[in-house]
């Protein structure tokens, strides 16, 4: 038992509102005069001892549990309530757990030791003589001091022991700075610095914190070109974007980011006054990359090497990148998987080709004005595709065009929204010149199929005796999902407002932990600086946090890109609407035949009759969603899915 629930089980309701509230025994419930509003007429507060709520039926209409009451009456949070309520009933409310404590500590331990890496390799770079080959480097690729200082760009010498030295006599251990990956461990035991000979990139995450290194080479004999820290707790090269935590207010200013594949890129775009650039480390673009992007706008463009992308050999690349993400590969363009992304994300991601044998930061250097021209020829990834496989083709040949057909139908299946599909159709068929009817169905058999079939029945989780009887449940489940992967909101925000619904909010939940985290994760993604699920874990005290974990470890392991699972999460959430409406109608009846009883005004009946109205027509609205499985379809026939 949680302490929230603790703490609830061990207060009576009663006694708590009958410290504000004068009730009386109306059967098994008490009333009185709501303390929220004035009312000294109709004793429509009410009070439900076996579910430990309130509601008041009159002018406020307010209610909850005895969380909600002792918050609205003393004006206090969530966390003062807790603190006064567990006292009073004598439950301890624990503190954080040490192990998260010490978790923290050992984090800020490993930042240390990186700052002080990146002070000893800016050092390096200015100060030491062996610096001057990497400054006059950086000088000839056009980088000025502003922009070294910036990014904090430095050097790290050509020694085994530079690092290791400098940063054993500020304190640090050799297991500190091998787990914040400055030193490598040779299969002998040795241990030597990681980086040596090389211009070192300081790579920071959302909030400006140091997270790891990535480093390019001065002498063309090493190997590899660029080298990034080794995963640690604080890297993760799949999760970081380098210039993201300078670029993000710009991009949110343009609505729009642009993906570049160097670091010097970023660092040249930014210096000609093109801040919204960012790249990622050497590896292929992830859906966390772009997940990371989504929260400061929804328009992406990937500026592309037309040696690594603008050739038809690339685009074999449509279904490896995603295989390649753990290993030190060439950035790989998989436009099957950024379609993908597109409908998941809700986003807009075009490429742009850059002009052949220039990188980003040689056309900046050479005319800065180019650059805004450039991106304004990004083209969406189907018609970018499209175009390369086409550019030098032979459309006069039947075989080409089927060929052409074949690779680019799929992606066009893949693109989320029915309208952007069929244009697409439209296009290729104009481009190939032939019937468009010719390229209906043929990108995947399975998906056409399902296009032709009629929708299978939808089996809602809801369906079996006990899941119909435990409301509750269907509630912790939702909770669940929605704190496991809080950007789910995002979709059943979409389904609500195409029922012209008010977005799911606190309110339709019960209890007032259970606001308290649905407001949690609400809150979480509407900030930019953190991943969502981080930040609610951060934000919530220690009795939610624990709570919450309890709601996602409820869900299990289950895919939460699935298809399947997210319709299932608009489908929970609908289910909660379909509740509070109830609630609410319950209420509305309740004040309609009080009203009438006391012969109130005919405007006040005329209104309490048009809510009743409104409300019959969302819930039914909702009923008729629901009925149609249009939430719950499953994705594949016969494919079955249960929450652990």
């Amino acid at each position: 038992m949680s302490t929230v629930d603790e703490v609830k089980d061990r207060i009576d309701i009663v006694e708590i509102v009958g410290e504000t509230v004068k009730l009386r025994k109306s059967g098994k419930n008490y009333t009185g005069f709501c303390p929220f509003h004035p009312n000294t007429r109709t004793p429509a507060f009410v009070v439900f001892p076996d579910s430990g709520t309130w509601r008041c039926f009159g002018a406020c209409n307010e209610g909850g549990d005895v969380f909600r009451f002792v918050m609205k009456r003393e004006g206090w949070d969530f966390p003062e309530t807790l603190r006064f309520l567990a006292q009073r009933a004598g439950v301890e409310v624990k503190p954080p757990p040490a192990e998260a404590a010490e978790a923290d500590e050992e984090r800020q331990r490993l930042r240390d030791v990186l700052d002080a890496a990146a002070g000893f390799y800016r050092h390096n770079l200015l100060e030491s003589a062996p610096g001057g080959e990497a400054r006059a480097y950086l000088a000839r690729r056009g980088l000025n001091e502003a922009s070294l200082e910036t990014f904090q760009i430095g050097y790290a010498p050509e020694s085994r022991e530079a690092a290791l030295r400098f940063l054993t006599s500020r304190g640090f251990s050799e297991e500190e700075q091998l787990e914040a990956g400055v030193l490598s461990q040779r299969e002998s035991g040795e241990r030597i610095d990681r980086f040596r000979h090389r211009i070192m990139f300081p790579v920071r995450d959302a909030r400006g914190r140091l997270c790891g290194f990535g480093a390019r080479i001065l002498d063309p004999n090493d190997v590899p070109k660029f080298l990034n820290s080794p995963q640690t707790p604080l890297f993760d090269k799949g999760r970081l974007l380098f210039g993201y935590d300078l670029a993000r207010k710009a991009i949110r200013q343009a609505d729009q980011a642009v993906v570049v594949e160097g670091y010097l890129d970023v660092i040249a775009l930014h210096q000609a006054g093109y801040a919204t650039a960012v790249s990622p480390m050497g590896t292929a673009l992830t859906e966390d990359h772009l997940r990371m992007l989504k929260r400061t706008t929804r328009r992406i463009v990937l500026a592309l090497d037309p040696d690594a992308a603008g050739t038809k050999a690339a685009l074999r690349g449509v279904d490896l990148a995603r295989h390649t993400l753990d290993r030190e590969a060439e950035p790989v363009f998989d436009p099957r998987g950024f379609i993908r992304y597109e409908g998941r994300l809700n986003a807009e991601i075009r490429v742009v080709a850059l002009p052949e044998g220039k990188d980003p930061d040689e056309i900046v250097l050479a005319s800065p004005a180019s650059w805004p021209k450039i991106l304004q020829q990004a083209q969406p990834v189907v018609d970018y595709v499209l175009d390369v496989l086409t550019r030098e083709a032979d459309l006069n040949d039947s075989k080409v065009k089927a060929e052409i057909a074949r690779q680019v139908l799929p992606l066009i299946e893949d693109v989320a929204d029915p309208v952007e599909r069929e244009a697409y159709r439209q296009t290729m068929a104009r481009r190939l010149r032939v019937d468009e009817r010719a390229l209906e169905g043929g990108g995947s058999p399975s998906r056409a199929g399902r296009r032709r079939r009629a929708a299978p029945e939808a089996t809602p989780l809801e369906t079996s005796a006990a899941a119909r009887t435990a409301a509750p449940q269907f509630e912790r489940f939702c909770l669940g999902l929605l704190l496991k992967d809080p950007e789910l909101l995002y979709q059943i925000d979409r389904r609500f407002a195409s029922l012209e619904l008010e977005r799911l909010s606190p309110d339709d939940f019960n209890g007032t932990d259970g606001q308290e985290l649905f407001a949690a994760a609400r809150s979480a993604l509407a900030q930019d600086e953190e991943e969502p699920s981080e930040r609610w874990r951060r934000s919530l005290p220690a009795p939610l946090r624990e709570q919450a974990e309890a709601l996602v470890a409820e869900v299990g392991e289950v895919d939460m890109m699935s298809p399947r699972v997210r319709s299932e999460a608009v489908g929970h959430a609908l289910r909660l609407r379909r509740r509070h409406l109830e609630s609410d109608l319950v209420e509305l009846r309740y004040q309609l035949q009080a009203a009438q009883e006391e012969s109130a005004a005919a405007e006040e009946v005329r209104r309490l009759m048009h809510d009743l109205q409104r409300l019959g027509a969302q819930k039914n609205m909702v009923d008729r969603a629901l009925a149609s499985g249009e939430a719950t379809r499953r994705e594949e026939p016969g494919e079955a899915w249960t929450p652990a």
